[in-house]
């Protein structure tokens, strides 16, 4: 079949398929689009004679479409990506923090930037970056240690071998994340007779490890030696569905479990075990049971340092800590015992082999205490009233209030993300979607209307602070345009309150990151609804929480995206949970208050440990 290199990489994206616990549908749901020199004539065509069978959609910014590609895959749990195509140059490297978001996190994406010409002929062609010592290297090779697999395409017939190698990475459990295939443009347009049987429906199945049954039973008697034994949840339960798995075990063997931001709704938050969130963003709860647990279950987590504290957190000297991960490398940190093996299959075997064992009743009475004690304290700080500006707990209280269980939350980075890990109440997996691996300014909106176009019978709301918002808001156009309503909260502090904060924490004095702190002739006083208007959205600011509320209702029945913006103060929560954070603070300095600072870290660093 003579096809363009471009034709028959489109041709055979629309024609891979997954089969989810029986739900087979296409696992590439559509290609982000903007084009430019590098891609347009080629990739151009092929996709606009396919687009009926592969939609594409036009963004304004290549990162932004990139993150909104991203969100789709974390929104369906890995069960389903889409691919993202730019010209050469500056449209090419601004999928780099992109790449980066997606690699820590773990999620499929695929990239079809534009290339040099692999013929060299009109070198240096328009945006190509030319290396003094290396005629093989692009700006996509920038591309290379965030990508999962990457390949550069100069003939059209290595998309044979290519494209099911991108695949294969896509549905390996302990390898999925970004791909990166480089398109010199010269080669999208080259023809090649390739066989049919390359095009024929292919159906995938995500490929998981599954655990020996010797680590089954050693795991076991572990579980049954120890007196205070602790779960942390990891994105790797959501990944693998092991939601219900992980409350089977919990309700039969009555071990609590605490959630790191990744694994944050796998358990519904009324579950009377679940300890809530742990680590710097922690609650009480869960902070106070890892630091007795004697054996710690880490499942699907790469335990990084918010989740452990900087190392600080799992204090008890006699602690044992299993690591239970599809990858490796995660499997390996800290010093824990591995178990190679997806969650699911996991749960499953470990409650099997247990055989009706359940912990110590004191155990299992005293975390269901301290997880009540923290869902009231949850309820009290969601419930408080007061004046402006009001705090981020208040205007989490209001979104709650309106949401249901189907809601989806959205957010990236900032003081929100350690608000909504401690306070957020979720009911079903996928309701909390919080990007924090990479903690990405900007992929807010974007993120939103990606979960939106994974999940569009569900409400997504996204809570943003004005720094991300105004970082990267062009995507809010771009949901405008295709009609997928999304609900936008902006928290306005006036600058980089989360920053702020940890910069005066440190001994240093407000500097660079509030509005006021900068160097300025005025203060930018940003009108944020009627930039929000001016790119197709309603949009309204509100003075108290009433009107936050009564407007997210409006919001809610409206027929297209909505931003209410509100002003908050510079604190978060801080009086209620968390835990210390490893930040270095100056040895040296001429200010006292930063010389105290370094005394109390110094203290502090005297309780990481360090295992491996």
């Amino acid at each position: 079949m003579q096809l363009t290199m471009s034709q028959a990489l489109v041709r055979y994206l629309a024609n891979q398929y997954i089969d989810d616990d029986g739900d087979i549908h296409p696992y590439f749901a559509g290609v982000w689009a903007i084009f430019g020199h590098g891609n347009v004539a080629a990739m151009g065509e092929a996709l606009f004679a396919n687009k009926d069978i592969l939609p594409t959609y036009r963004a304004h910014n290549e990162q932004g479409m990139a993150l909104a590609a991203i969100a789709y895959a974390k929104a369906l749990m890995r069960r389903g990506a889409m691919a993202c195509t730019t010209s050469i140059g500056p449209g090419a490297t601004n999928l780099v923090t992109a790449s980066a978001l997606a690699h820590a996190n773990r999620l499929p994406v695929l990239f079809l930037p534009g290339d040099v010409f692999a013929n060299r002929r009109p070198d240096p062609v328009l945006q190509q970056i030319e290396s003094f010592s290396d005629g093989t290297v692009s700006a996509n090779d920038c591309m290379r240690p965030v990508s999962r697999y990457f390949d550069r395409i100069t003939r059209p017939e290595q998309i044979i071998t290519a494209l099911p190698r991108t695949m294969t990475t896509f549905m390996n459990a302990s390898r999925c994340g970004p791909v990166t295939l480089a398109l010199c443009q010269d080669v999208q347009a080259e023809a090649y007779d390739y066989p049919e049987a390359f095009f024929e429906k292919r159906i995938w199945k995500v490929q998981a490890p599954d655990s020996a049954m010797s680590e089954v039973h050693d795991l076991a008697q572990r579980v049954r030696s120890a007196k205070r034994p602790l779960i942390i949840c990891g994105g790797g339960v959501l990944y693998s569905k092991a939601s219900n798995a992980l409350a089977s075990f919990m309700d039969a063997v009555g071990i609590p479990c605490a959630e790191t931001q990744a694994g944050k709704g796998a358990l519904h938050w009324k579950d009377p075990l679940n300890m809530g969130a742990i680590g710097v963003t922690g609650s009480a709860a869960a902070n106070a049971a890892a630091a007795e647990a004697d054996l710690v279950i880490g499942i699907g987590t790469r335990l990084q340092d918010f989740t452990t504290a900087s190392r600080s957190l799992f204090s008890n000297p006699n602690r044992e800590l299993v690591q239970v991960n599809v990858n490796p490398m995660d499997a390996g940190k800290h010093g824990a015992t591995p178990i190679f093996s997806d969650a699911k299959r996991l749960l499953s075997s470990l409650q099997s082999a247990l055989g009706g064992y359940a912990v110590d009743d004191a155990w299992r009475s005293l975390s269901i205490k301290r997880a009540d004690e923290w869902r009231a304290v949850v309820h009290h700080a969601l419930t408080d009233s007061g004046d402006p500006p009001f705090s981020y707990a208040q205007v989490l209280g209001a979104i709650d209030r309106v949401a249901d269980e189907n809601s989806v939350v959205v957010c990236a980075a900032g003081t929100l993300p350690g608000e909504l890990h401690k306070l957020w109440r979720t009911s079903k997996p996928g309701g909390y979607h919080v990007e924090y691996a990479y903690s990405c300014m900007g992929y807010e909106i974007a993120g939103g209307l990606g979960a939106k176009l994974a999940l569009p019978d569900r409400e997504v709301f996204v809570v943003v602070g004005d720094g991300s918002y105004m970082m990267m808001n062009s995507e809010l156009a771009t949901a405008v345009m295709m009609g997928q309503k999304i609900v936008v909260v902006v928290c306005d502090n006036q600058g980089y309150a989360c920053i702020d904060n940890l910069q005066r924490s440190a001994g240093s004095p407000g500097f660079n990151n509030m509005f006021e702190d900068t160097v300025h002739e005025e203060l930018p006083a940003i009108d944020f609804v009627a930039h929000a208007k001016s790119m197709g959205a309603d949009a309204v600011h509100v003075d108290s929480i009433d009107a936050l509320g009564s407007s997210l209702k409006e919001a809610r029945t409206a027929e297209r995206s909505t931003v209410i913006t509100v002003a908050v103060g510079r604190a978060g929560s801080g009086d209620i949970g968390g835990a210390w954070w490893d930040v270095a603070v100056p040895a040296v300095s001429d200010l006292d208050t930063v010389t105290d600072a370094r005394a109390a870290y110094d203290a502090a660093t005297k309780k990481q440990r360090v295992d491996g």
